[in-house]
């Protein structure tokens, strides 16, 4: 078992959610799950590709060359995400590096994934360079700008640069407004944090930058405010508390998030925040920034940020197995967000091969950062791609998600019953019928929820039997909530070419925990899950948001 796998643990999730799943067919495989995952974000940040080219870089896949994006759409990627920096040169017109994101460059690959047909993020940084909670560096051409001043330039640049765009056939589907800014954007006006905790200024800049975007051509675009961290719930609650306290009608669509796990929190955390932020908010959630690394080699012998050690905290082998395995538990966590609030992931720079001088930073960005470590790129064993730019075999977590076989997932289809539909239910002799049945109120997702209980000793199971089923890797979760006292209670699949597996549901008398079974590897087309239960009178538990996808 990985060691932060979130699936295998428990997570507090002490808020109820609220969504009605229409239920379904009883026994079908296909067509059965309870969300269309067609649209589901499968994103990829390519920003640095433009240079990665004219540095000599070539892709490739099963030994043919191609178009580094179009090997990425051909395997499932949908959306680009594209940084844009407001002017990264020097007074001498040196470029800054790490991509050379100004206007042109960020057009023109966004016009290259327009012809793919693909969705288009604009990660507007609001800065000349890297913008990140270290560094909220304000463009050379506002450093001396009034606050007042420095919200009507910011609102100008918005709307005309979207204007730009929209001139040049790009109306982009989203549009992030600043990167990474939970320290807050354009230092030190808008900053927060390390002892500032009033949010007015910044509070008076996002409303301008966001007005910017609803008077452009691109209004109707998907706005996203994007902060790091996105396993530290804290940081979220402390962030948005305020600024959302500040500004309560702050126009915005999407919370953003990065997420790499051996610098983030774990998958438990990640997946409590996400369904905190879209429950509390009712909003879109979206990981923006993701990677795992396939390999702790070094590509170009100058470093990487991702080294030996991090596998551990990670949970995860830096392997291509271990990246996708990665990518596919952060897949489940976003199709587990309530309400389909989950929309999907970006994985940050793919591409990124180590090139000679396709580093982070040419001199002159060393220069205005005012670094002291040699530019480098320090990325090549987190991209999709080896070093010889052929692509790797876990390109293929760019596919559509499969859907859920289940159906009736939040047993939402029959109101209070003790025969729920698209289950079946078995009880011992000695087991009432009114042992299993679903109730209302106080559920995981939806208004009802399914429950064992009764005032004598009873064991029971809820269960669904498949057949017919394409062999392969599947995963089956359920969110519980129970006493967990019950001699036994547990997930189970079995009958499917292997010995039965089991994951144990444990006490969790408060708050909603999900629990799965990860690898379950049909090899005779059939397959039996569900959840049995030996209990004691008074033992309870309720079960709500079963999914069973195929994942290989």
């Amino acid at each position: 078992m990985k060691k932060s796998k979130f699936i295998k643990t428990t997570i507090a999730v002490a808020l109820a959610m609220t969504q009605l799943f229409t239920g379904m067919s009883a026994h079908a495989y296909t067509n059965t799950g309870a969300v269309d995952t067609s649209n589901f974000i499968r994103g990829v940040d390519v920003s640095t590709l433009d240079m990665l080219e004219d540095l000599g870089a070539k892709y490739y896949q099963n030994g043919s060359e191609s178009d580094a994006l179009t090997i990425l759409r051909n395997n499932g990627a949908n959306y680009v995400r594209l940084k844009l920096w407001v002017n990264p040169y020097d007074k001498d017109g040196n470029a800054y590096g790490g991509g050379n994101n100004d206007y042109a460059t960020t057009l023109a690959l966004a016009q290259r994934a327009k012809n793919l047909g693909m969705g288009i993020l604009i990660d507007f940084h609001l800065s000349d360079f890297w913008a990140d909670p270290a560094n909220q560096i304000k463009p050379k051409d506002w450093e001396n700008l009034t606050y007042s001043e420095l919200k009507t330039t910011l609102y100008n640049y918005m709307k005309t640069t979207l204007n730009d765009f929209a001139s040049a056939g790009i109306v982009p589907d989203m549009v992030q407004v600043g990167n990474e800014i939970s320290t807050g954007i354009l230092h030190d006006d808008g900053k927060v944090g390390d002892g500032i905790e009033d949010f007015s200024n910044l509070a008076g800049l996002l409303e301008s930058a966001i007005s910017g975007v609803r008077d452009s051509a691109a209004s109707n675009a998907k706005i996203i405010l994007h902060l790091d961290q996105g396993g530290q719930n804290s940081l979220y609650t402390w962030f948005f508390g305020n600024l959302l306290k500040t500004s309560p009608n702050l126009d915005f669509d999407v919370f953003g998030l990065s997420y790499y796990p051996m610098w983030h929190g774990t998958m438990e955390g990640l997946q409590y925040n996400l369904n905190y932020l879209a429950s509390t908010y009712n909003k879109e959630v979206c990981i923006v920034e993701t990677a795992y690394a396939w390999t702790t080699e070094d590509g170009d012998g100058v470093g990487n940020v991702f080294i030996s050690g991090d596998e551990d905290i990670a949970g995860y082998p830096a392997t291509t197995d271990g990246q996708f395995e990665f990518m596919n538990d952060l897949e489940s966590i976003l199709l587990n967000v309530p309400n389909d609030k989950g929309i999907g992931f970006f994985y940050w720079e793919p591409e990124w091969l180590p090139v000679e001088g396709g580093t982070y930073a040419s001199d002159a960005g060393v220069a205005y950062k005012n670094d002291t470590v040699t530019p480098s790129n320090t990325w090549d064993n987190m991209t999709l791609f080896d070093f010889n730019g052929n692509a790797l075999d876990s390109i293929k977590v760019l596919n559509q998600p499969t859907q859920n076989l289940l159906s009736n997932i939040s047993f939402e289809a029959d109101g209070i019953t003790t025969t729920p539909s698209g289950w079946n239910v078995w009880r011992s002799d000695s087991t009432s019928d009114e042992t299993i049945k679903t109730e209302y109120g106080n559920a995981y997702d939806g208004n009802y929820k399914l429950t064992f209980w009764d005032d004598e000793a009873y064991s029971c199971s809820v269960y669904k039997t498949f057949t017919n089923l394409p062999n392969g890797t599947y995963q089956f979760s359920v969110w519980a909530m129970t006493n967990g006292d019950q001699n036994v209670l547990q997930l189970y699949a079995k009958n499917y070419g292997g010995s039965e597996l089991n994951t144990t549901i444990t006490t969790s008398d408060i708050n909603w925990n999900i629990y799965s079974i990860d690898e379950i590897v049909v090899t005779n087309n059939t397959l039996e899950i569900g959840v049995y239960t030996v209990a004691d009178a008074g033992d309870w538990c309720n079960l709500d948001m079963a999914i069973l996808r195929k994942v290989d």
